[in-house]
C-alpha cells in the first residue's frame, strides 16, 4: 500500500539533522528537500501580476539525440539526463524565444526548487536597472548609501568591487569553520547552523564586520555572499522596499510568470539574498529572456539594458583574473567574471551557477537561454557538472553567428 504524500512528506522532515544545517545531506535526500523547501522553511513571496507570458514550443529533437561523451561512451544528450551518473533533475533550453527542449527526469514542471547562486544575478539585475535610471553610482562606496556600516570594513568598497566579487577583505564563503566571519554572517540569513542563542540580525552583523584586508580592492577575486547581501540591503534603501518586493515590483511582476516565487528567509524574516530563490524552470528562464534579444516574449518592456549587457560582454575587470590565468587554471574560452555572474565565455555564454546542480546559461548574440536543475551525492559533487556537456551541446547546434534554425 502507497503511504499518503502527506506521510511520505512527514516522513522526510523527521530526516532533517537536528545538529546541523538543513541542507547537509546528499543523494535523494537532499533532492526531495530542494524541491520541498517551502514545507520546512520560512519563506517570502515574489508576486507576479502580470499576464501569464506564453513560452511557445518548437521542440527540437537534435537536442534530444546529440551525442555527448561520458567517460569512455557516448551517448544522446537525453539519454545521458537519464543516466544513473547524472543528477540533473530538469532541463529548459529556449530559442529565439521558444522552448526548442524541455525535459524533467528528477522534478515535476511546475516543481518550485532551489536556485542557490543563481539567485545572485537577480541582485545585480536590479543594481543595473537602477543605474539606468540614475538612482546608483556603482563607482562610489557603500557607506554612501548605507551611512549604518561607517565602522564596518565594507564602507569604503565601492558598489562595483561588490558586484565583482572583489572587496579584497578576507570573507571567503565557509561552511566549514563556524568561527569564521562568513559563517557568522551566514547563520544570521538562515543559511548556517545555529544552537542555543537566536541568530543575530543580518543587518546588524555585518554594520560591524571588520575582517582582514588582504589586498587594495579592484585586485583580487574572491567569491563571497556577503557582497551580495551588502548589494540587496542598498536596493532595499533606494527603492524604500524590502528585496523581495522590489524583485516583485522590477522584475517578476513584468516577466509574465506562470507563479509566484519564494525566496529563503531567516528567522527575522529577512531574504537570504545570496542563494535564496525557489522558483519553477520556467519562471527562472523568463528571467533569462531579459538578456535575450526575444526578451519581449517574457516582458513588454526592455528591463535590462543594452548598456548593461554590453557591460557584462566586455566591461569586465580582467585583472582579477591574471594570475589564474598566468597559471593555466581558467578554461580556455574563459573571458572574464562580472556583475556576479560567474563567467563570461569567449563566445559570449553568460553564465551563474548555483551550489550543488543549478545553473542559467544565457547567449544574447545566439538568442539562447539554458535553465537547470539538480542536486549533489556528495560533498564534492562528485557527479558529472552539466555545464560543459551543456556549452558543447549548445555550442555544436548553435554555432557563433549562425543559429540552427532547425524546428
Amino acid at each position: 500500500m502507497v503511504s499518503p504524500r502527506s506521510e511520505v512528506d512527514a516522513h522526510q522532515i523527521e530526516k532533517l539533522p537536528t545538529d546541523d544545517i538543513w541542507w547537509n545531506v546528499y543523494g535523494p535526500d537532499q533532492a526531495w528537500n530542494f524541491k520541498h523547501l517551502h514545507r520546512f522553511m520560512p519563506t517570502l513571496n515574489i508576486h507576479g501580476t502580470a499576464p501569464v507570458s506564453t513560452l511557445a514550443e518548437r521542440f527540437m529533437p537534435i537536442i534530444s539525440e546529440h551525442s555527448v561523451k561520458h567517460g569512455a561512451e557516448s551517448l544522446p544528450f537525453q539519454s545521458f539526463l537519464d543516466s544513473e551518473e547524472s543528477k540533473t533533475t530538469g532541463v529548459i533550453i529556449l530559442h529565439k524565444g521558444y522552448i526548442v527542449f524541455e525535459y524533467y527526469p528528477g522534478q515535476k514542471h511546475n516543481d518550485k526548487t532551489i536556485y542557490w547562486s543563481v539567485t545572485k544575478v537577480f541582485v545585480s539585475a536590479l543594481i543595473g536597472i537602477l543605474e539606468d535610471r540614475g538612482n546608483i553610482n556603482v563607482n562610489l562606496p557603500l557607506v554612501h548609501y548605507l551611512p549604518e556600516v561607517r565602522k564596518s570594513h565594507y564602507a569604503l568598497i565601492t558598489i562595483r568591487n561588490l558586484l565583482d566579487m572583489a572587496t579584497g577583505l578576507d570573507c571567503p564563503e565557509n561552511y566549514v569553520d563556524k568561527h569564521s566571519h562568513y559563517y557568522k554572517y551566514s547563520v544570521t540569513v538562515g543559511d548556517g547552523f545555529s544552537a542555543g542563542t537566536p541568530p543575530e540580525n543580518p543587518y546588524k552583523f555585518l554594520s560591524n564586520l571588520q575582517p582582514k584586508i588582504i589586498h587594495p580592492q579592484g585586485e583580487f577575486y574572491q567569491y563571497s555572499g556577503v557582497n551580495t547581501f551588502f548589494l540587496s540591503w542598498v536596493i532595499e534603501k533606494l527603492t524604500n522596499m524590502s528585496f523581495h518586493d522590489a524583485l516583485s515590483v522590477e522584475i517578476w511582476s513584468k516577466i509574465g510568470a506562470e507563479s509566484n516565487a519564494f525566496l529563503l528567509a531567516s528567522s527575522h524574516g529577512i531574504a537570504n539574498t545570496h542563494g535564496g530563490l525557489i522558483s519553477t524552470l520556467r519562471d527562472v528562464a523568463r528571467f533569462g529572456l531579459l538578456f535575450s534579444p526575444s526578451y519581449k516574449t517574457a516582458s513588454r518592456d526592455k528591463l535590462i539594458s543594452d548598456r548593461v549587457l554590453e557591460l557584462i560582454r566586455n566591461g569586465g575587470n580582467r585583472k582579477l583574473w591574471t594570475k589564474p590565468r598566468e597559471a593555466n587554471q581558467l578554461p580556455t574560452d574563459f573571458s572574464h567574471s562580472i556583475y556576479q555572474w560567474d563567467a563570461i565565455y569567449n563566445n559570449g555564454d553568460f553564465y551563474k551557477g548555483g551550489w550543488a546542480g543549478q545553473g542559467l546559461l544565457v547567449n544574447p548574440q545566439k538568442d539562447l537561454v539554458a535553465v537547470y536543475t539538480g542536486y549533489s551525492i556528495d560533498a564534492e559533487q562528485s557527479q558529472p557538472s552539466l555545464l560543459p556537456i551543456l556549452r558543447k551541446v549548445l555550442n555544436e547546434l548553435f554555432p557563433t553567428r549562425s543559429p540552427s534554425d532547425q524546428y
